[in-house]
């Protein structure tokens, strides 16, 4: 069993650069992040992923450490936080997505607002279907809320290039989510 003076210890070893002294506080907690991460998000791939930035994160910051807490609770601070940002970011994605699929529907039967149960399914489904260039090209417009020149230094390619993956993405998910007949 690891003493808490050992924690301590490791702590001022890891602001010195001590990368063995953080490994050891992360193996210690490691378990514990994981199983807090997963119970505020419900999925493993996105704990594994929040739990390694919680670690990120407390390595960057920790010169913003005082020991008035334990390290475990800062840990725990800093993981819920990225927890509630995560789901934050999730809830405004869904929501942008369920209002692009009632634009797409709408646009593709020229009815105006409306929208069937499983119309966000079908948006998700056609997205999938896209070239991935083309599709992160909308999901960096619509989704995410970029514009062309924003989008085009992410993804490494000109504003024209990015308009011709929009244009030509948007032409496809028409046809796939034109109302059957």
């Amino acid at each position: 069993m690891v003493e808490p003076d050992d924690e301590i210890g490791w702590v001022a070893a890891s602001r010195q650069g001590d990368h063995e002294a953080f490994q050891a506080l992360i193996r210690r907690h490691q378990k514990m992040i994981h199983a807090l991460t997963y119970r505020m998000t419900g999925s493993l791939a996105d704990a594994e992923d929040l739990a390694q930035e919680t670690f990120l994160a407390a390595y960057r910051k920790l010169d913003s450490f005082r020991q008035e807490a334990r390290f475990s609770s800062w840990l725990c601070q800093i993981a819920t936080n990225l927890c509630l940002n995560w789901h934050q970011s999730r809830q405004r994605r869904e929501k942008l997505h369920r209002t692009w699929a009632v634009e797409t529907e709408s646009a593709v039967d020229g009815n105006g607002p409306g929208l069937e149960g499983d119309s966000v399914t079908r948006v998700q489904g056609a997205l999938l279907k896209l070239d991935p260039k083309q599709r992160a090209a909308i999901v960096l417009t619509v989704y995410e809320g970029l514009n062309h020149a924003e989008a085009a230094r992410v993804l490494g390619c000109s504003e024209t290039t990015v308009s011709w993956r929009i244009f030509s993405a948007r032409q496809k998910l028409r046809r796939w989510l034109r109302p059957q007949e």
